[in-house]
């Protein structure tokens, strides 16, 4: 006997890649475009998750150009957009310089004068990890739970 076959709803999902010079103008160059990309999938600007997602894509991008840098290597960037997450991935080829993972992250002291870009991480990601890279190299992974929207169905216009 055999198990009746659950409905399942079409899913998409979007990919955007890109690497980017290990510079602090490719930092901002990374989040300037997946701002906009995130626009085209239809995540305006200004929204919760746009705004979210920016601050990630800075922080990660960042720290890919701060602690990840290998001479003449690029970092990456990686959205992936379904219906239900936004996953971010950063990588660079720095593999002997691991962040802490999710839940480890020292709070900064009050007076230090960097240190809070994990810390953001943390707070805005509703998950994050750091995976290892082949052939070399980290991705430091961050998702965000979309909030629900329906599907309107598409109508042929006659």
């Amino acid at each position: 006997m055999t198990a009746p076959l659950a409905h399942q709803h079409p899913c998409t999902v979007r990919v955007f890649t890109q690497r980017f010079s290990a510079t602090p103008l490719g930092a901002r160059l990374a989040r300037h475009l997946a701002l906009n990309q995130l626009h085209g999938w239809g995540i305006p600007h200004g929204t919760d998750v746009s705004d979210a997602a920016a601050v990630l894509v800075a922080e990660l991008a960042a720290n890919a150009v701060t602690h990840g840098r290998v001479p003449d290597r690029d970092f990456e960037l990686r959205l992936a957009l379904t219906p239900a997450v936004l996953r971010i991935e950063v990588s660079d080829t720095r593999a002997e310089r691991r962040p802490p993972t999710s839940g480890d992250v020292p709070p900064p002291s009050a007076l230090a004068e960097s240190g809070r870009g994990l810390v953001l991480v943390e707070t805005l990601a509703d998950r994050w990890t750091v995976l290892s890279r082949a052939p070399i190299g980290k991705t430091i992974q961050a998702e965000l739970d979309l909030p629900h929207r329906p599907q309107v169905p598409t109508q042929d216009a006659n």
